[in-house]
């Protein structure tokens, strides 16, 4: 399984159009003929998966046609990210990328996929994307339009400690879009009473607080290098 192998696959794609087409035969071929000439882009992801190799990884949930349903498999695996600026900056190539055209981060209102080809910085991805003009196509997406990403579990390299090394200590008080990103990773992590504010307040201090009770780290409520791995952990 790698992220590389993933991105090849999507590449060859790229110029198909119009449906019914290969992905959705195929879709349909094991799911109903309803799917022939439905929205294509999640099905063009659970494609480009299969034929990499790269089911388990991609596919936590399943084979996925419905966005919102694959986002919430990412989430229920640990492994969501929040499209913050920040969160975004964080992304890799091989990351699946879900969009809210409404610019929201909230995963129900999640309108389209794709997968990161290439992280430009800035909040910028390019990607490519099935069943965007009815075709597959490379895009640059920014962070305003981007609910979050999943990060497969493609194996090989440490990549917890690749993004901790880059991630600041944070504190009651603190706010900003880092604030906001592990308020996205608290809300992943079973506590629905945070909400995204960005603002470090006492309800994120409480949650912190009892995440590090569950990993098994000082109960501080410091979000630092032995806190974000266990936000971060895949369970």
């Amino acid at each position: 399984m790698s992220a590389a192998g993933m991105i090849a696959e999507a590449r060859r794609w790229i110029g198909t159009s119009g449906r019914p087409n290969k992905i959705t035969k195929e879709y349909a071929s094991r799911h109903g003929d309803e799917f022939l000439r439905a929205s294509w882009c999640d099905m063009a992801i659970t494609y480009w998966a299969r034929h990499s190799g790269n089911t388990s990884a991609v596919l936590p949930g399943g084979d996925r046609a419905y966005t919102v349903w694959h986002a919430q498999d990412f989430q229920k695996a640990g492994r969501w990210h929040s499209g913050t600026t920040a969160g975004v900056n964080q992304a890799k190539p091989g990351d699946i990328v879900f969009f809210d055209w409404g610019a929201t981060n909230v995963i129900g209102a999640i309108d389209h996929v794709g997968v990161v080809e290439k992280v430009l910085g800035g909040g910028r991805l390019q990607t490519i994307e099935a069943n965007t003009g009815d075709a597959v196509k490379r895009r640059v997406r920014n962070s305003s339009v981007i609910a979050g990403y999943g990060r497969p579990a493609y194996g090989g390299g440490n990549w917890t400690e690749d993004i901790v090394k880059k991630l600041p200590e944070l504190n009651k008080g603190d706010s900003g879009e880092h604030v906001q990103s592990l308020q996205g990773l608290l809300m992943a992590r079973s506590h629905p009473e945070i909400t995204m504010t960005g603002r470090f307040d006492d309800a994120t201090e409480a949650a912190v607080k009892a995440v590090q009770r569950w990993g098994g780290v000082d109960v501080d409520g410091v979000v630092g290098p032995k806190t974000w791995p266990v936000l971060l952990r895949v369970h």
